[in-house]
């Protein structure tokens, strides 16, 4: 099966600031989240991997492709979302669609309508495929963006931050849609939002300041914390005397109170077991790197 091979991939720019630093990863087929807060380096990370920029150091291989050197092989097999994935907005989808396909190598009529027939379907906009893009909502929008990452059948897929901004339903119904998707090729999930990775992810990694801080299954990475979780409803008066004195990992409002949640071997005194979670995991492993 084919697997991105990521090896001290850096870049600085050139006001200093370093995005990536020596990152190292192994991502295979199926889908893969990498969280990380807003900041982190994982757009850098994407667009590096999408060819769109250089990387100062390291190597990246796709299967026995040079990602670095090969560009143009990378990006024959290459579908990619970006976080901002701006439309023509009086243009329909379906002749947006088919625009983007005479660009990606679709060249002859039939078999172009068939694909982009075949993806709007898909995707399930082909009800209004005649509407213009300007009228799609953000879940739409974010749908169609998946349809022309899908174009040329990819063995790569790229989608940075697209749940973003989508309501519930939507939410769902592009998780679908990536899920499927994940079942035969890379996909590449980059978020910060923890729920995405939980839900379609069996493989993930956590990065901050442009550095991997963990990487592994979801589920091992929740039963290290095993016994190890601990809650308190607090006063938001006494919050910060909480925070000095216990390693607080986060703190949530729940109907008007203040929960927070430590990471302890032992009880702390005062607090009550809790069952960890992939929110606890991502919370903590930045809380042990600050």
């Amino acid at each position: 099966m084919l697997e991105l091979s990521i090896r001290g991939l850096s870049k600085t720019y050139p006001n200093g600031v370093r995005a990536l630093s020596g990152v190292d990863l192994d991502i295979p087929t199926g889908m893969f989240g990498l969280l990380g807060p807003n900041g982190a380096g994982k757009s850098t990370l994407m667009r590096t991997l999408a060819t769109l920029q250089e990387a100062d150091s390291g190597s990246v291989t796709l299967g026995d492709i040079n990602v670095l050197k090969q560009k143009d092989d990378v990006r024959r097999m290459l579908g990619y979302l970006p976080q901002e994935f701006g439309v023509y907005p009086r243009i329909s989808a379906d002749a947006m669609l088919n625009h983007f396909a005479v660009l990606k190598g679709l060249a002859k009529a039939g078999p172009r309508k068939e694909v982009v027939d075949a993806l709007l379907q898909r995707v399930n906009l082909w009800d209004v495929r005649k509407q213009n893009l300007g009228t799609f909502s953000g879940g739409m929008r974010q749908r169609f963006g998946i349809a022309q990452a899908l174009l040329g059948s990819p063995k790569l897929i790229i989608v940075d931050e697209p749940t973003a901004g989508l309501d519930p339903g939507e939410r769902v119904r592009f998780h679908n849609l990536l899920a499927e998707i994940g079942e035969n090729v890379i996909v590449i999930l980059s978020t910060h939002i923890v729920e995405d990775v939980s839900d379609l992810c069996s493989l993930m990694a956590i990065i901050s300041h442009g550095r991997v801080l963990m990487s592994g299954d979801p589920v091992e990475a929740i039963r290290s914390l095993e016994g190890r979780i601990w809650r308190r409803v607090v006063p938001r008066t006494e919050l910060e005397a909480i925070q000095k004195e216990h390693a607080v990992i986060s703190t949530r409002l729940v109907a008007g109170k203040t929960f927070v949640h430590v990471l302890n071997d032992t009880n702390p005194g005062g607090f009550e077991p809790v069952s960890g979670s992939l929110e606890d995991v991502y919370f903590s492993t930045l809380h042990k790197a600050a």
